[in-house]
């Protein structure tokens, strides 16, 4: 069995094949999905490489406060997991709120790091306990100064999201020339300016990106103290990534050029460090089982098509401009390979997971058969609609690798 917990990238191999991982799937969830044979589609847990993977993080930046991203896998059982060693969580919601409280964390473990939040609801996590909050426009801080006083902010500054498979784009943060002004404003209306926060883009596979931000940062640090305005801590966001078709840098190389632009850019003072795992914590602790729909032949005679009974509306959003490409295994391994078109079960023209990427499977597949999609614990379940097409929401089960018989 590949150790998942030991590295985030995968070893270089053809992109796409069904051979390719046929060993990468943990052990303890294949012992699950082999004896229980839940309905398909579902998605399984292993809390046991939660764990490590938060332990692995926690080692290499011990001086970080961890803010898991809720919104990558919010089951419970997860938050669960993180608040019982200790993690902080960056959440986008009310409910995401009430789920870490009632999994025990607490208010002041929460980073509130959506800048995108209605008044009431600032007002609620506040009444909640909560006291930390991101903003990147005057009008949410307006807000929060209004309805959570004396509130630690910090502000999200735009940055290049080059290297990363799915990029933001320019919905979330403002320019450095613009941060140091409402950070200063935030003093003014009584608000602790604590600092910055930036995110290079989710699953990240260029270990100097976070140079960018880092940089950045230092700018708006230099601007707000020359006017008396010191800001104390840098959130270095999410990024880091899971193991995909597409080979990642181990998480030391990460780590060394993180700390190599802090000490660049702050030398001897170094600010608080946050950072906003999500993908990394739970991205390949999990494996999605589908079944085989249907095979059919193309019509221009080369590849098959396959669909499967998960697409882009039920767990597979990343799937869209094949952005993320999953580590497949079916139960016809061995046999003889060929060229596939990947598709959900949707009636939409759009439900196509695979066309540009090559895939090959078993050329014996037949509806009935599974298929795993590996590396599957991050924005899938999260991501499932309520019920397109009738489709249910992607269900999750939980197992634990260190407590199996």
């Amino acid at each position: 069995m590949t150790d998942l917990s030991a590295t985030t990238g995968v070893t270089d191999r053809p992109s796409g094949t069904a051979q390719q991982a046929g060993s990468a799937a943990p052990d303890p969830i294949l012992q699950f999905l082999d004896r229980q044979r839940p309905e398909t589609p579902c998605l399984v847990m292993d809390l046991a490489q939660v764990r490590n993977r938060y332990r692995q993080l926690r080692t290499a930046l011990p001086d970080a406060r961890i803010c898991y991203a809720v919104k990558a896998n919010p089951t419970p059982e997860v938050v669960g997991e993180l608040v019982g060693l200790g993690a902080s969580f960056d959440v986008a919601s009310p409910g995401e709120i009430d789920l870490c409280l009632a999994k025990g964390a607490a208010p002041e473990s929460i980073s509130y790091g959506n800048t995108i939040k209605k008044r009431r609801d600032i007002a609620r996590a506040y009444e909640q306990g909560v006291r930390l909050f991101v903003t990147d426009s005057a009008a949410d801080l307006t807000n929060i100064a209004e309805v959570a006083p004396g509130s630690q902010v910090f502000c999200r500054v735009l940055v290049d999201n080059k290297g990363s498979r799915t990029p933001f784009g320019r919905k979330f943060g403002c320019p450095p020339e613009t941060a140091a002004p409402l950070l200063r404003r935030a003093r003014e209306l009584g608000l602790d300016a604590y600092g910055v926060s930036f995110h290079i883009g989710s699953q990240q596979l260029e270990p100097g990106a976070w140079e960018h931000g880092i940089g950045a940062a230092r700018r708006v640090f230099e601007d707000c103290a020359a006017h008396g305005v010191p800001l104390r801590m840098v959130n270095l966001g999410g990024g880091l990534p899971a193991g995909y078709t597409e080979s990642a840098p181990p998480l030391a190389d990460y780590v060394r050029r993180i700390e190599e632009s802090l000490d660049h850019n702050f030398g001897a003072r170094r600010p608080e460090l946050l950072i906003e795992p999500g993908r990394f914590i739970v991205g390949d602790a999990g494996v999605l089982r589908s079944e085989v729909v249907l095979v059919s032949d193309s019509c221009d005679g080369e590849r098959s098509w396959v669909y499967l009974d998960i697409g882009r509306y039920n767990g597979l959003a990343e799937t869209e401009g094949e952005a993320i490409t999953y580590r497949l295994r079916t139960s016809r391994d061995g046999d003889p390979l060929g060229p596939v078109v990947l598709a959900g079960p949707t009636c939409d023209g759009d439900d196509v997971l695979y066309q540009r990427t090559r895939y090959e499977l078993p050329r014996t597949l037949r509806g009935g058969d599974w298929v795993d999609l590996l590396s599957a614990g991050a924005y899938t379940a999260s991501y499932s609609s309520v019920g397109f097409n009738g489709f249910n929401p992607l269900p999750t089960y939980c197992v634990d690798g260190d407590q199996r018989s």
